[in-house]
C-alpha cells in the first residue's frame, strides 16, 4: 500500500506567476483600476471569459460576491422570491438575504441533485432561480432550463465547483443568464479567495459592473477591444450613478495569481475525473458504501469525493469517520457535523426555515472528503483502501461479507 498523500494543499502556484506578482509588489500597483489599460485584473476576465465561451466577465472578491452583484443587477424587486436547492453551502441563501430577496428551497435527492418535481412545483411566484452545482453535481438543466424558459425566470448557475465540467458539450456556467465561479483555494483554480461570474448579457453586465465598485468612468476599463462597444457603452451610462456601489473588486495581486492557473485547467479536469472515477469505483465494491453515478449528458470536473453511507446507524457513521480519521483521511458528514454550513437546518438566519425530509436524509449519511487532481493513482488508491477498511472495521467481517 502507497503511503497516504497530503489531502490538504493545492497544487503549487504556477513559477510563471512569480514574476508579474514580483512586479505588482515593486510597484504596489495592486488595485485594478490604477493602469489606464490592461489590468491584469481586466486581463483576467478577458481570459476567463474566452476559456468559457462567454461574452462578458466580471472578476470580483468571492463567488459569494458574484451571486448577490447577479441577483442585484437582475433588478429583482424587494422581497421577491428566488429557489435555490436545499443542499447547497450558506453562502447561496445568504447572497438572497443580501439582495433584499427570500430564498425558497426545493428538496435534493441522495444522488444530491435537485428533485425535479419538487422543483416544478416551488415554482410558482418565484422570480429568479440559483442552481447549484453542488460538489459539482449537476442537475438536470435541460428540464430546469425548459421550465424556466416557459415561465420567463432567470436562472443564475452557482458553479463554484464546477470549472471545466460539461452540460451536454457546454460548458457549466454558460446554460444560464449568469455563472458564477470561485477561486477560493479548495477550487480547481486557486486564489484564496476570489470569484468571477460570466454572462453574453450587456445590461447586465454593466449593472453588475458599477455595482461592483467602478466609481466615476472606471467601467471605461472593463471594455475590451473587440467587445460591442455601443451595446455596453449605452448599458453603462444608463446606470452611471445611479447604482450604489459595493466595492466587491478583485486586486491585480490575486489576478496575477489566477491567471497562469488557467492554462492548467484542463490537465486538472482531466486528472480530478481520472482519480475520482478510480477511487469510486473501487469504494462501490463495498456493501457500506454508495458514490451516486453522474447523469448522462454530464462531463463532471471533481475537485473532491462525496458518497453515501449504507446500512449504517448513526452511531456506526461516527465510528466510520473516526476510523477514517485515525488512517489518514478526514471525512466529514454533512449532516452529522457540527454546525455544517451546507446542512439547511443550520441557516437560521432564514425566516420560516422548512423542512425538506429527503435532502435531511441524504445529508444524514452524505459524506465529502478531499481528492486533489494532483494525486497519483497510488495515493488515490491509499485513500480507497482507508475508507474501505473503516468501513469494515466498524461493520464488522461477518457483516461486511455476508457470511
Amino acid at each position: 500500500m502507497s503511503s497516504l498523500p497530503n489531502m490538504h494543499d493545492a497544487e503549487p502556484i504556477p513559477a510563471e506567476a512569480r514574476a508579474e506578482i514580483d512586479r505588482l509588489l515593486l510597484s504596489g500597483d495592486l488595485f485594478r483600476y490604477t493602469a489606464p489599460e490592461d489590468a491584469p485584473v481586466a486581463l483576467l476576465e478577458r481570459e476567463f471569459a474566452a476559456l468559457l465561451g462567454s461574452k462578458y466577465a466580471l472578476a470580483v472578491s468571492s463567488c459569494s460576491a458574484a451571486l448577490f452583484l447577479s441577483l442585484k443587477a437582475l433588478d429583482l424587486p424587494r422581497g421577491a422570491k428566488v429557489l435555490i436547492p436545499g443542499f447547497t453551502f450558506a453562502a447561496v441563501p445568504s447572497s438572497i438575504v443580501h439582495a433584499d430577496c427570500v430564498p425558497v428551497l426545493c428538496e435534493v435527492g441522495e444522488n444530491y441533485r435537485i428533485d425535479m418535481a419538487d422543483f416544478e412545483a416551488k415554482l410558482d411566484g418565484v422570480s429568479a432561480v440559483i442552481v447549484s452545482h453542488m460538489r459539482g453535481h449537476t442537475s438536470d438543466m435541460d428540464a430546469i432550463l425548459a421550465l424556466c424558459d416557459a415561465r420567463g425566470l432567470p436562472v443564475i448557475e452557482d458553479a463554484a465547483h464546477s470549472l471545466g465540467t460539461k452540460w451536454a458539450g457546454r460548458n457549466i456556467g454558460t446554460l444560464g443568464r449568469v455563472g458564477c465561479f470561485s477561486f477560493q483555494s479548495y477550487k480547481l483554480v486557486n486564489a484564496g479567495e476570489g470569484g468571477i461570474l460570466i454572462t453574453d448579457d450587456a445590461e447586465l453586465v454593466a449593472r453588475a459592473v458599477i455595482l461592483s465598485g467602478a466609481y466615476e468612468h472606471n467601467w471605461r476599463k472593463h471594455m475590451a477591444p473587440g467587445d460591442n462597444t455601443s451595446e455596453l457603452e449605452e448599458a453603462f451610462a444608463r446606470w452611471q450613478n445611479r447604482l450604489p456601489l459595493y466595492n466587491l473588486r478583485l486586486s491585480n495581486l490575486a489576478a496575477a495569481v489566477i491567471r497562469p492557473q488557467l492554462a492548467h485547467v484542463a490537465r486538472r479536469v482531466r486528472d480530478g475525473r481520472r482519480n475520482h472515477d478510480h477511487v469510486a469505483a473501487i469504494l462501490n465494491r463495498s456493501p457500506w458504501i454508495e458514490v451516486p453515478d453522474k447523469l448522462a449528458p454530464e462531463e463532471r470536473a471533481p475537485d473532491s469525493l462525496q458518497f453515501n453511507l449504507a446500512g449504517m446507524s448513526a452511531e456506526d457513521m461516527r465510528a466510520f469517520i473516526a476510523a477514517a480519521e485515525a488512517g489518514g483521511v478526514k471525512v466529514q458528514l454533512f449532516g452529522l457535523s457540527t454546525d455544517n454550513a451546507r446542512a439547511f437546518w443550520n441557516w437560521q438566519f432564514l425566516d420560516d426555515l422548512p423542512e425538506l425530509p429527503r435532502t435531511r436524509a441524504m445529508l444524514e449519511r452524505a459524506c465529502d472528503t478531499r481528492l486533489p487532481a494532483r494525486l497519483t493513482l497510488a495515493e488515490c488508491e491509499a485513500v480507497a483502501e482507508v475508507l474501505v477498511s473503516a468501513a469494515d472495521s466498524v461493520m464488522g467481517p461477518l457483516r461486511a461479507y455476508g457470511t
